[in-house]
């Protein structure tokens, strides 16, 4: 089977089995193509929570199938690749935030959704990217314990310096591994391009970006901006999607190293395989857990309008 003939017949199956697919920014392009949704991990939870059908579909990693059925819990969520993890999300658990609170307890624990659901039962609110900014700035405590990427919350702090923000260890390994030094090659090989990287890079290479922002806030830059060649440095995927958007742009990718092993460990088979009920797995989460995890993020929603 080949790929086309593969999507019409996923194509099918999802109207067949009432099924919303959703795929990630960072999914391959031909997976993207058959989906419902495509975007960040936030908007495709909200994307499901509005959709009509009672199956979702992630195209992700766990974190993000987790988060859609805190939103949607009457509904089937299913991960496309159950071995489709997170690195950032799995660095951090309940215990140790436990136990770190104890140590900061007048603090408000500000979770990146980049979290497990576990993990957002004991925090306060949730933030994405996109939303980090505003949210910490209309949160009324001065005192913020923000997890768990220290490059996220770095960035957080340089654009709120009236809040007193405490930083853990975490990162995204992958954004994390690119350094000052790659982006110094890429701006002296492309000197024509702007510079556009994700907040989870190091402060060393945000601070030579033209732009600092979201996947999707990436993406439209580049898609509205007058300019005509860009460095992407987020997800290798990014590039490419661009590519295909803005045929009379050039894209570059500023590493090689900005590849996510677990976003790329899902195929289009694994998402037939999982409408045909040979693979995939369904997300299940107790009462309890949804309940808990569904404050930060409904807190998340108070916040950020």
């Amino acid at each position: 089977m080949n790929v086309a003939s593969l999507q019409q017949e996923i194509i099918r199956l999802k109207k067949e089995k009432d099924v919303c697919v959703l795929a990630h920014s960072y999914q391959a392009r031909e997976i993207c193509e058959i989906a419902d949704f495509t975007g960040d991990s936030y908007k495709l939870s909200v994307d499901a929570s509005k959709a009509e059908n009672k199956n979702i579909l992630m195209c992700g990693v766990r974190f993000m199938a987790e988060t859609c059925k805190i939103l949607s819990p009457e509904k089937h969520v299913w991960l496309a690749q159950p071995f489709a993890g997170c690195e950032m999300a799995d660095q951090m658990d309940k215990a140790m935030i436990s136990r770190v609170k104890q140590d900061y307890p007048d603090y408000t624990v500000v979770a990146y959704v980049n979290t497990t659901a576990e993990l957002k039962t004991i925090c306060d609110v949730c933030v994405t990217s996109s939303s980090a900014v505003k949210i910490v700035n209309n949160i009324e405590n001065k005192n913020i314990l923000f997890i768990p990427d220290c490059n996220l919350g770095s960035f957080v702090a340089q654009q709120c310096p009236d809040k007193n923000i405490k930083l853990l260890s975490g990162c995204c390994p992958i954004h994390a591994s690119v350094t000052a030094e790659d982006a110094e090659a890429a701006k002296k090989q492309y000197p024509n391009a702007e510079l556009l990287v994700h907040p989870e890079c190091v402060p060393e290479v945000c601070a030579q970006a033209d732009y600092i922002g979201s996947t999707s806030g990436i993406m439209d830059y580049a898609v509205k901006s007058d300019k005509k060649e860009f460095i992407i440095g987020t997800e290798i995927s990014i590039a490419e999607h661009l590519q295909y958007m803005c045929p009379d742009k050039t894209f570059h990718i500023l590493s090689l190293k900005l590849i996510c092993p677990n976003m790329k460990a899902t195929t289009l088979m694994d998402v037939y395989n999982c409408l045909s009920g040979k693979g995939g797995e369904e997300i299940v989460l107790s009462d309890e857990t949804i309940s808990a995890a569904g404050k930060c993020i409904d807190e998340m929603i108070r916040l950020g309008e």
